[in-house]
């Protein structure tokens, strides 16, 4: 793990606060609330071009703007550390290793949108996480870096922690703010957005774990620096996570822009089993497919976007030779039909008819008009429900119809995988 977060020379482990401040740590923070206002660190990030970390890649500095800019009070900060995507740990991995990274991110993020209080909604099931933010907390308010008045300036913060449930649907920003505020974790009706009326009804910046780690670099070395690593539409570094289909797997973080090629092969060490690769979900399970041949693409949102996929929160799974896309199709359909919280009619319906669907397919029923409804279900209900998990099921199946419906067809006339 080495890169801009995960710097040459830190250790595997909780970095202490001594260790964070030796190497600079809390500088940023420092120099902030001596000379810069909360306007300028927020077009600081603005210049920097920093994306989202949690899978919209959505531009942090005009996000908060509209919360900062807001004339209703109080403001709020969110940590979203609910992370429960399959295959994903980097959230995880930031807040065990680097936790004062972390809050010093939070903090300085809190101090640009003028919010009073920041929550940390962190993974009920991130017990370490939990441990060593709480840790990170309690040294940090004693050298003075949040509470009242910070650091002797006229900034204050408080920063409880809000444990999250372990649900995929529990990260999604506005069901975040339902479990803060003792609710269940059920996405909200947009808009209003939370930068607007989130928290309690007042303005809330929510952010992931990832992009708040990127605050305190930006802000002590300047959006300068930051723009010369990466690419010009997606600047900066981003965390991958490699699953057991490699021979190394784990967490790598690479410039925006690197080829696919260098992370599956110099980092992971090729498949596992030297197998041949089929198909590449370069962002999770609600991205689209992609064909071997796409392999050498640049790493960065617009890349991805133009080869019809898109690179999510960075998990990167491989399906090699031998492997029947209709099974990992069907996996990943599944999965979206356990995690509908249930309350939009649309998504409840639509995950599990596409699951039926496919189910009929791994077991050779419906015939060849079964393939043909598929575009339309997924369709029908685009865009229907309160969050995106509606629409998440959509572009693995069809691409994978697309690309490997030679799979489908097999199934549908055998009952069986063609490798089987």
């Amino acid at each position: 793990m080495e890169g801009i977060l995960f710097p040459r020379g830190v250790a595997e482990g909780k970095e202490s606060l001594k260790e964070y401040r030796a190497r600079g740590g809390y500088g940023a923070l420092e120099m902030a609330l001596r000379e810069l206002s909360p306007a300028r660190v927020l077009q600081e990030v603005i210049d920097s071009g920093l994306r989202g970390r949690g899978g919209a890649g959505f531009p942090t500095g005009r996000k908060w703007a509209f919360t900062a800019e807001s004339a209703e009070q109080p403001h709020y900060l969110v940590l979203n550390g609910g992370e429960d995507e399959p295959g994903s740990k980097k959230d995880r991995l930031l807040m065990e290793n680097l936790p004062h990274l972390v809050l010093e991110g939070v903090i300085l993020a809190a101090y640009a949108v003028r919010a009073s209080r920041a929550y940390l909604y962190i993974n009920a099931n991130y017990k370490n996480a939990i441990q060593n933010m709480t840790g990170a907390l309690q040294e940090a308010g004693k050298a003075g870096y949040w509470g009242e008045r910070v650091l002797g300036c006229d900034f204050s913060l408080e920063l409880p922690i809000a444990p999250a449930p372990p649900d995929y649907v529990a990260g999604e920003d506005t069901a975040a703010l339902e479990v803060i505020e003792k609710k269940d974790p059920l996405p909200r009706q947009k808009p209003p957005y939370p930068a607007t009326a989130g928290l309690f009804g007042k303005p809330t910046a929510v952010n992931n774990v990832e992009t708040l780690a990127n605050v305190p670099l930006i802000i002590a070395r300047g959006a300068k620096w930051y723009r010369s690593i990466g690419t010009r539409e997606s600047p900066g570094t981003m965390i991958f996570s490699l699953g057991e289909e490699v021979k190394r797997p784990g967490i790598y973080e690479l410039a925006f822009g690197t080829p696919l090629r260098f992370l599956i092969e110099e980092c992971g060490g090729g498949t596992r089993d030297d197998k041949p690769i089929k198909a590449v979900l370069p962002g999770g399970p609600s991205s689209a497919f992609l064909p071997p041949e796409k392999i050498d693409l640049p790493l960065d949102h617009d890349s991805l976007r133009a080869a019809g996929s898109s690179i999510g929160c960075g998990v990167v799974r491989l399906i090699t030779a031998g492997s029947c896309v209709v099974e990992e199709t069907l996996r990943i359909a599944e999965f979206f039909a356990a995690e509908s919280c249930g309350q939009c009619p649309a998504c409840r319906m639509e995950t599990n008819i596409l699951a039926t669907m496919l189910k009929k397919v791994q077991q050779g029923q419906g015939g060849a008009p079964i393939l043909e409804q598929f575009q339309k279900v997924i369709e029908f209900n685009k865009g229907k429900g309160f969050c995106n998990l509606v629409n998440m099921p959509g572009p693995p199946i069809e691409s994978a119809l697309k690309l490997f419906r030679s799979d489908f067809e097999f199934h549908l006339a055998n009952g069986r995988c063609p490798e089987a």
